[in-house]
């Protein structure tokens, strides 16, 4: 029995282990590294934006937003731009982006280690990382920095519906393979009104179906009187670095450390007031001919041979395809890549870790970041601006500069532990 619970581990092992190569990923490597930390980073670097984001699509965040945190400040996309002779875009094209990543990757983590982490289990006041190729390493602390990919939010109408005829828009990358083909894309976020607008580029006979209308992120006619005031006199000093979220709040949510203070249910209205469906602008001219449906609810959804019949509360249509540009809800008890023991032990509300300020679970020794940071420091940590915080609490955490011991919340989960946040369900915005 000692034997099945503990299996020989390699001789291979360091202080902290982090799972995912990532803008996340790779800023807590690059951190965790100039503190002089033993790190090992496992993954493909970039490979949730290189597989699951569609060719063609641009970066929704401002310029200053995107680069991926380094704590001597050296790999910002500027300098990639300036070592390659790249001219800079005005909009940011994934492929770049990519690039920038992994240009930075090799400057940080090039010893990045590509095997792919099947299990996480604990070992010996520690924790074992199986990995695909039979191996095994040890680790006293593991980050997970695994991203979005395995929590797609399905709505229960398309419950039993084969992939070939509904699927989730992170699973496709090209959009040619739709062309002159009937989709119907579900949603009216950035993610939808992107998807929207390569498919009609790509020759595809495409519809937006949306619970509410479409609302534009930066849209003057949308700005209230008080932006519009405050804006006529300070300008652009009215804006804060990463543009999340609408105008005052934008400016809270540049301070997760102090959200993380505030009480869960105030965290979640601010979530779900910042991370509502919206679209950037530009994407409304690339939208002028699609149709979008707006204010429908799908009543029901069924195959129709080789297409899908959607039952709409205004009637029923035939698509060939229905793309779900729905989002993501994180939801630890979806990770098989944790063992059960560790899994059981996680702390969490509706499916989401509550995290200590460094950024640790109910688990000793185990950290999340990212987006299953969001409920614990709102809604910068859904975007690549708050990768920069992450990193620098972790390892300040680690290093023992600063501790910060988890405060079990058994109390505090109470009657919600099992009431999603409304912001869950908010479709999630491209950054």
């Amino acid at each position: 029995m000692n034997i099945a619970l503990n299996p020989v581990v390699s001789d291979d092992g360091c202080e902290v282990a982090i799972i995912g190569a990532g803008p996340y990923g790779l800023a807590t490597a690059a951190h965790l590294r100039a503190s002089g930390i033993p790190i090992r980073v496992f993954g493909e670097a970039m490979s949730f934006w290189r597989r699951n984001m569609p060719n063609g699509m641009k970066l929704r965040s401002p310029w200053v937003a995107t680069h991926i945190a380094d704590p001597h400040d050296r790999y910002r996309l500027d300098d990639y731009f300036r070592e390659t002779g790249l001219p800079t875009p005005d909009l940011l094209p994934v492929e770049n982006f990519i690039a920038y990543g992994a240009w930075f990757q090799e400057r940080v983590a090039p010893d990045l280690d590509t095997r792919s982490v099947v299990q996480v289990s604990p070992h010996d006041g520690g924790f074992r990382l199986s990995l695909d190729d039979g191996g095994n390493f040890f680790a006293k602390r593991v980050v997970i920095a695994t991203g979005l990919l395995g929590h797609e939010h399905r709505p229960a109408e398309f419950d039993g519906l084969p992939r070939a005829l509904v699927s989730h828009s992170c699973e496709h990358s090209d959009s040619e393979c739709f062309r002159e083909r009937h989709v119907a894309v579900i949603g009216r976020g950035q993610s939808a009104c992107e998807a929207a607008a390569l498919l009609h580029e790509a020759g595809a006979k495409v519809e937006i179906i949306c619970r509410g209308g479409l609302v534009w992120n930066g849209d003057p006619d949308q700005r209230g009187a008080l932006r519009k005031m405050t804006r006529s006199v300070l300008g652009n000093a009215l804006i804060p670095p990463s543009q999340v979220g609408p105008f005052p709040y934008n400016w809270l949510v540049e301070a997760p450390a102090f959200i993380h203070h505030f009480p869960e249910r105030s965290r979640d209205r601010l979530n779900d007031h910042c991370l509502r469906a919206t679209a950037i602008l530009w994407l409304r001219s690339r939208l002028q001919d699609v149709p979008v449906n707006e204010g429908r609810r799908i009543l029901e959804a069924r195959r129709d041979g080789d297409r899908i019949a959607l039952t709409l509360d205004d009637g029923t249509r035939r698509v060939d395809h229905v793309l779900l540009a729905t989002g993501y809800r994180i939801d630890i008890g979806k990770m098989t890549i944790l063992d059960p023991r560790l899994r059981g032990r996680i702390a969490r509300r509706a499916g989401v870790p509550i995290l200590s300020a460094g950024f640790e679970s109910s688990v000793d020794g185990l950290h999340f970041v990212g987006s299953f940071a969001v409920a614990s420091f709102g809604p910068l940590l859904r975007f690549i601006a708050g990768a920069g915080f992450a990193a620098r609490r972790i390892t300040r955490s680690v290093a023992g500069k600063r501790r910060a011991p988890y405060a079990h919340a058994g109390s505090r989960l109470g009657s919600y532990r099992n009431q999603a946040p409304p912001w869950l369900g908010a479709e999630r915005e491209r950054h």
